[in-house]
């Protein structure tokens, strides 16, 4: 669903576009890829998804098209070129099940177009990622990328398990035998913030649990998500200032969940998680 990611509701031509449609089990009203032309797709541009919370990226908004994975692949070897030192991506199949069962089988597309670039091997820079397990492990057999699973939150279910009728909460795959099942098909996982240190009903963080020693047992990599700069997506201990959406104490919380032993970290702000890891390394 595109409406809060680019302009597409100022576009009156588009107006009779809008539907509301189940998405993973959510009644979900805006307008949805599948319903656009490519054509149509390249006339709208990017907006910020959450101006209440990062205003100053509203600066920005309207300034960029969409961009094909092709295009996306196109740049990253241009960047590598550019810069002399290979760049990676790190894209994400979104809702597999729910294009699969439109006809729309993502896995296959981008195992395509990874194979016309040279880019479906081991050693690759390109990881793919997914929240839904069998996503992931149809990449396993279409591809050799490395591959990444997504976890939400521990009494939470991927969309896929709940189509097959799968019992199995995010819980179950953080366990030495869900990672180790895991690791027979990807390589890494990427796990919510929370499911390495949880909070408190303070939002403050309490202890980090065992995840990152049992996923590195099971030979897997970990890279969670999400970290911001803004208040209200920092731990309660790491927030500066009564403006909440002004920038917390971001280096202290990354340094904290770098201790760890974390592998990487996704971040909306890779110029800060850069200077912290820096000063992570240098101690």
């Amino acid at each position: 669903e595109i409406g809060g990611t680019t302009d597409v509701a100022d576009h009156r031509e588009f107006a009779d576009r809008k539907r509301t449609k189940l998405l993973d089990g959510v009644s979900t009203t805006g307008w949805f890829t599948e319903d656009f032309t490519l054509a149509e797709l390249k006339t709208l541009r990017a907006t910020e998804r959450i101006p209440a919370n990062r205003p100053h990226n509203t600066l920005y908004d309207g300034r960029w098209e969409i961009p094909t994975f092709e295009e996306v692949l196109r740049w990253q070897n241009e960047q590598t070129r550019r810069r002399g030192k290979q760049v990676w991506i790190y894209p994400e199949l979104k809702h597999p099940t729910y294009f699969r069962k439109l006809g729309l089988g993502t896995e296959e597309r981008l195992a395509r177009l990874l194979r016309k670039y040279g880019k479906d091997r081991k050693n690759s820079p390109v990881i793919i990622q997914s929240f839904e397990p069998t996503s992931i492990q149809r990449m396993s057999r279409l591809v050799r990328n490395p591959l990444a699973v997504l976890l939400s939150g521990a009494n939470s279910r991927p969309w896929d398990f709940v189509e097959t009728g799968d019992p199995r909460t995010t819980a179950d795959l953080v366990t030495p035998e869900g990672l180790k099942e895991i690791a027979s098909y990807a390589q890494g996982i990427g796990p919510t913030l929370d499911l390495i240190i949880p909070k408190d009903s303070a939002g403050r963080l309490t202890e980090p649990t065992t995840l990152v020693r049992d996923a590195h047992r099971a030979g897997l990599i970990l890279h969670p998500y999400t970290m911001r700069n803004e208040n209200p997506f920092l731990p309660a201990e790491f927030r500066q200032g009564s403006d909440p959406d002004a920038y917390g104490d971001v280096f202290g919380a990354f340094r904290t969940y770098f201790a760890t032993g974390i592998d990487g970290v996704f971040t909306d702000n890779p110029d800060t998680g850069v200077l912290a890891r820096e000063d992570f390394v240098n101690g």
